[in-house]
């Protein structure tokens, strides 16, 4: 028992030490980009000034749009009412588009949740990289991500939702299997784990083409 405790608590720490670095890269992806966009700001400077020597405010004008439309992608890309659940969101979302997903998100969360940040960080960023891990197995142009989130009455609810290239997939003893083989699925085993922990319902569905995760988490917050 000892032994299988220790296995336990070590599988534990080496799953958040990669939670942490990965959601580390995606945040620092993000970063790159503003970089980018400060590095350049000089350039945008000098070639606006250009066109306004020459009285040619149509340039100037579709100039700016242009970059209007370029700092739109790197500014923040959901607002939901929530620091932590913007953080993840976005380094996800970020991460996702720059493998060529479509993400649409639509999510409204209350300032406060009586769901820990540490349990909502390892929901979303969870069910963001196992949508993430099928969408890669479909051609760049069909990889699809939706994600819905807002309060039903007292509960947090939220529903990801992505195409995949796998048929219907088979539950096994009411489980669906990870799809990265066998050792795998520890993700899963941790949104089931923090679901029930929660006194939530989670309910996950596959048709052809289609994967569905649908949480819902009791929350005892002051709805505006």
């Amino acid at each position: 028992m000892w032994i299988l405790s220790r296995l336990i608590d070590r599988h534990i720490a080496a799953y958040q030490a990669n939670l942490v670095e990965t959601h580390y890269a995606e945040v620092e992806n993000m970063y790159q980009q503003m970089r980018g966009w400060r590095h350049d700001y000089r350039n945008h400077i000098q070639t606006l000034k250009s066109y306004a020597s020459q009285d040619d405010m149509d340039a100037i004008r579709q100039y700016l749009d242009a970059l209007d439309t370029d700092l739109s992608a790197v500014d923040t890309l959901v607002k939901t009412g929530n620091k932590m659940t913007d953080a993840i969101l976005n380094s996800k979302i970020s991460l996702a588009r720059s493998r060529q997903i479509k993400v649409l998100a639509d999510a409204h969360v209350p300032v406060a949740l009586t769901t820990s940040e540490l349990d909502l960080c390892i929901l979303i960023g969870n069910l963001f990289d196992n949508a993430i891990e099928a969408s890669m197995e479909l051609p760049e142009g069909e990889r699809l991500i939706r994600v819905y989130m807002d309060m039903k009455n007292t509960q947090l609810y939220m529903v990801f939702t992505n195409l995949t290239a796998r048929k219907k997939r088979q539950k096994e003893n009411g489980r669906f299997r990870s799809t990265k083989g066998e050792g795998h699925g520890f993700g899963l085993v941790r949104i089931d784990t923090i679901v029930e922990r929660n006194h939530g319902y989670l309910n996950r569905g596959s048709e052809d083409g289609v994967f569905s995760t649908e949480i819902l988490l009791p929350q005892d917050v002051d709805i505006p």
